[in-house]
């Protein structure tokens, strides 16, 4: 159920945006006509990117004999950056722009070096861009290898001056490029895709250059070259990979940190007031952080949804999606890492209510399973193991079966000696599991502090022992150190 949440928005909003685009055609229609030397008798499929791993087809075209096609429709095609793709010879790039009557011509020998095109002068600009660095790239190769060709020190030094020189000379002609191309899709495009330029950093007391103020100039600027109002960038693969860059590799992923950044982005998403962009970067981040892969950072999930969906920012008209989605944050909330777990409401097997805010541990591992569930059962052992080894240490386990009757729940524990754990049964049947503990699948596991606060959830069983001990020395390394009884005594007067 949980996957399928954020994949319902996902068609909603991908609905959303192929009706705005049906909704604006324009009369003058399109024609892309090419010639691909390698390819024949065999069809092509035109379509257009959404985020980095979509593709929405829009047309398709037959390849003849000799490698001739044509891509042509009544209306215009909603504008961003293209594939023709081939069954066996890979894709082509177009940028769709305004000029969308143009010709291309390529080889499958070389298709970026090879093509020419004509009639659309974004397409080429952009394969001008692409062959001028193909060439800078083909003469630092040859230098590469001239260089490792010689022994001499000399020889060595003058290869390095003369790939000092082709950086140099590439770097003016993509300053010079980009200066007589300025407004153009194809330098917006390429910029965008660019990482920033960081000057030289000042240095530290040591001599040494000062990291954190690149990291920091870096994420500071990483957006500089990127249009929040084009919407164009939906249907290329850029935006997407810069949300991840920021948001995964330039951001701590804590839940502060994270919810600062994406606010960040959103922020600059609505400045640019378009809603395409702006209900991308709401819904990607949203659906990357239901299920993160940094355990503690759903937060950020809870976050997205109460503060862009509940409050009609983010637009969606299917209120039952919202809805289930809401119930989902409604769970979640209450257990993310830093909360108090609620008591769970079970007795031990005398039926006896187990005080669980009483239970005296500087960790408690908290283990719902289903007795006949069968990864529960095989990891019943390893949660013995531990069980056994901890208790006594300051380590408390409590099992809690949600599933089946009282008598294949101590079955369970007998067969698996599992009775150094506080084993937990919900008697009267009042507890659902899944909606107050977010056990949609067993085993689940949270591991508290000795508040019963949650440090971690949905570990696996063979993590357990590794995370606690992680804790511990984390723990430890934070302590202030304890001055020794005769400190005074130690000081000269």
């Amino acid at each position: 159920m949980k996957n399928l949440l954020l994949s319902t928005l996902f068609g909603l909003l991908l609905t959303t945006c192929l009706r705005a685009q049906s909704t604006t055609p324009r009369s003058e229609g399109f024609k892309i006509t090419g010639q691909i030397q390698g390819v024949k008798d065999t069809t092509c499929v035109l379509a257009h990117y959404f985020g980095s791993g979509q593709y929405i087809p829009k047309d398709t075209a037959r390849v003849d004999a000799t490698g001739n096609l044509v891509f042509e429709g009544k209306n215009h095609l909603p504008e961003g950056l293209y594939l023709a793709v081939t069954p066996k010879n890979g894709y082509i790039e177009f940028l769709m722009t305004a000029d969308q009557d143009f010709s291309f011509k390529t080889d499958t020998a070389n298709l970026i070096k090879n093509m020419k095109v004509s009639g659309s002068k974004d397409n080429e600009l952009f394969y001008t861009y692409q062959q001028g660095l193909g060439s800078f790239y083909d003469e630092a190769k040859a230098l590469e290898a001239e260089k490792k060709s010689h022994a001499d020190a000399a020889s060595v030094a003058l290869v390095s001056q003369k790939m000092n020189a082709l950086q140099k000379k590439a770097q003016v002609y993509r300053d010079q490029f980009f200066t007589e191309n300025k407004g153009t899709f194809a330098v917006k495009l390429i910029k965008a895709s660019a990482e920033p330029d960081v000057p030289p950093a000042p240095k530290l007391a040591n001599g040494r250059p000062d990291s954190v103020w690149v990291f920091n100039y870096f994420k500071g600027h990483f957006w500089d070259d990127y249009d929040f109002a084009d919407e164009r960038f939906v249907r290329t693969p850029i935006l997407q990979r810069k949300i991840d860059r920021y948001l995964k590799e330039l951001t701590v992923q804590t839940p502060d940190s994270l919810i600062k950044s994406a606010d960040y982005m959103v922020g600059k998403a609505q400045a640019g007031k378009n809603k395409e962009v702006l209900s991308y970067i709401v819904w990607y981040t949203t659906s990357q952080y239901e299920q993160p892969k940094v355990m503690g950072t759903d937060g950020l999930f809870v976050h997205m949804f109460e503060k862009y969906y509940a409050t009609g920012i983010m637009p969606v008209t299917d209120s039952s999606t919202i809805k289930n989605i809401g119930e989902r944050v409604k769970t979640l909330k209450p257990l993310l890492v830093g909360k108090t777990l609620p008591a769970p409401a079970v007795s031990d097997t005398l039926r006896r209510p187990i005080a669980f805010q009483n239970i005296k541990s500087d960790y408690t591992v908290v283990y719902f399973y289903d007795p006949h569930c069968g990864h529960c059962r095989e990891s019943a052992p390893k949660l013995k193991k531990f069980v056994d080894t901890y208790k006594g240490k300051g380590i408390e386990v409590v099992a809690i079966a949600i599933d089946q009757t009282p008598e294949e729940w101590k079955k369970f524990i007998r067969e698996f000696k599992l009775g150094n754990a506080i084993n937990g049964y919900d008697y009267a049947s009042r507890t659902d599991f899944r909606r107050q503990f977010d056990v949609w699948t067993t085993p689940t596991v949270y591991v508290l502090d000795k508040n019963k606060k949650i440090l971690a959830r949905k570990l696996p069983v063979e993590q357990i022992e590794d995370f606690v001990l992680f804790h511990k020395r984390q723990q430890a390394s934070q302590k202030p150190a304890v001055a020794p009884v005769n400190a005074k005594a130690s000081v000269k007067k």
